[in-house]
């Protein structure tokens, strides 16, 4: 009984010493594992990014044919011919005539100013007075000669050249047959005013303004009417110089007005390229005539000087050019197209003709390219894409080239 009770208290102190020896290596091993966890860094698996969407892309189908541009500028009405009807003679304006008022149209050589005529009268009766006693002296003086030349005969003697001439009169004769002459270029000038005195019209012509009124004193030279020829106008107006070798003298030009109604139009000729440039835009200058510009023997809208037309020229088409919309152009003419594999390529093109809204392109695509002309942000080589649900548009129906 008595070892019994003396061995209890230390197998009891044991145990106890095993829990705290046990509490402690669980306390260390939790703050090593604790550290461990603190010390080391989080694992994440990678993943590959996903590819990008490839971009959405508006593209054309191109083909080659002969095509040509469609040029067009506005250009401006003025006359053909013009000018300020002046007086020729003196006198006192009577009259107009009847038809002579401004916005009509007189006739070639018909008379338009009537220019009073007395003093032009009075002065042709004295210029034909004064060639009549011209001529009498005249007469007077070849029946003096011929008698002098019967003296002379019957005198039989020789004189010397000048004597003789002296004897037949011969330098009286001269300066009656001078007199003549000056009498009759007063009698001729003398008609001729009293012509003038009616102002006639130098061609088919409008009137566009009376410049003095009836009763008006004139002078020499005073302008009286101011008259526009309306057998022909120019019409004035300018391209780019670089687009000059599509067109050519004596080609067919069409003229459209947003003053007139939908359906009508002009014709007019090509007739010259000037060889001065326009001072404010540089470009090159070009007459286009307008033949019966007043439709007086036709029908159709009748062109008025200062009026603005818009000009579309003809142009003779040139084989194998692709048309392109301007948009699918990128800097340095370079345009995008899709391969079989949806993927970018890129080509270095030539052009025929650039314009505002279509471009014609010479060399540098082959023929059936699906261009892009929209959608393309930043491109790349190789770079795949999208194409617009059912955008295969024919580059035709895309440009405005003939």
């Amino acid at each position: 009984m008595t070892l019994h009770s003396a061995s209890s208290p230390s197998l009891q102190q044991g145990r106890i010493r095993l829990s705290v020896v046990v509490a402690l290596l669980v306390l260390v091993g939790g703050a090593a594992l604790a550290w461990w966890l603190v010390t080391q860094p989080p694992r994440i698996e990678r993943k590959p990014p996903p590819e990008p969407t490839p971009p959405l892309v508006d593209v054309v189908r191109v083909s080659a044919a002969a095509r040509s541009p469609d040029l067009q500028s506005f250009g401006r009405v003025e006359a053909e011919q013009e000018t300020m009807l002046a007086s020729r003679v003196a006198g006192q304006l009577e009259r107009f005539a009847e038809d002579v008022v401004p916005g009509q149209v007189v006739e070639q050589n018909a008379p338009v100013v009537y220019i009073d005529q007395a003093d032009l009268q009075l002065t042709l009766e004295d210029a034909q007075a004064q060639l009549a006693d011209a001529q009498a002296q005249l007469a007077l003086e070849q029946a003096e000669q011929q008698r002098a030349r019967s003296e002379y005969e019957s005198f039989g003697r020789q004189l010397s050249a000048e004597r003789r001439a002296l004897v037949l009169r011969e330098p009286q004769l001269r300066q009656a047959q001078a007199g003549v002459t000056q009498a009759r270029v007063a009698r001729d000038q003398a008609a001729l005013n009293l012509e003038r005195a009616t102002l006639r019209a130098p061609w088919r012509a409008m009137v566009q303004e009376r410049l003095v009124g009836a009763g008006s004193l004139l002078s020499l030279g005073t302008e009286v009417l101011h008259l526009v020829g309306v057998e022909q106008f120019w019409v004035r107006t300018s391209l780019p110089g670089e687009w000059l070798h599509w067109l050519s003298e004596g080609s067919r030009v069409t003229l459209t007005s947003s003053g007139w109604p939908a359906d009508e139009q002009r014709e007019g000729t090509l007739v010259s390229i000037l060889p001065a440039l326009e001072e404010n835009g540089l470009q090159a200058q070009l007459l286009i005539a307008v033949d019966d510009p007043l439709a007086l023997d036709r029908d159709g809208p009748a062109l008025r000087l200062g009026d603005v037309l818009r000009a579309s020229f003809a142009t003779s088409a040139r084989p194998d050019l692709i048309a392109l919309p301007a948009a699918a152009l990128r800097p340095g003419e370079q345009v995008w197209w899709v391969d079989a594999d949806n993927r970018l390529q890129r080509s270095q093109v030539s052009l025929a003709y650039r314009g505002q809204d279509v471009a014609l392109v010479s060399s540098g695509l082959e023929d059936g390219r699906r261009v892009v002309t929209a959608g393309l942000a930043q491109p790349r080589e190789g770079q795949r894409v999208r194409l617009r649900q059912g955008d295969d548009t024919p580059a035709d129906d895309a440009g405005d080239a003939q």
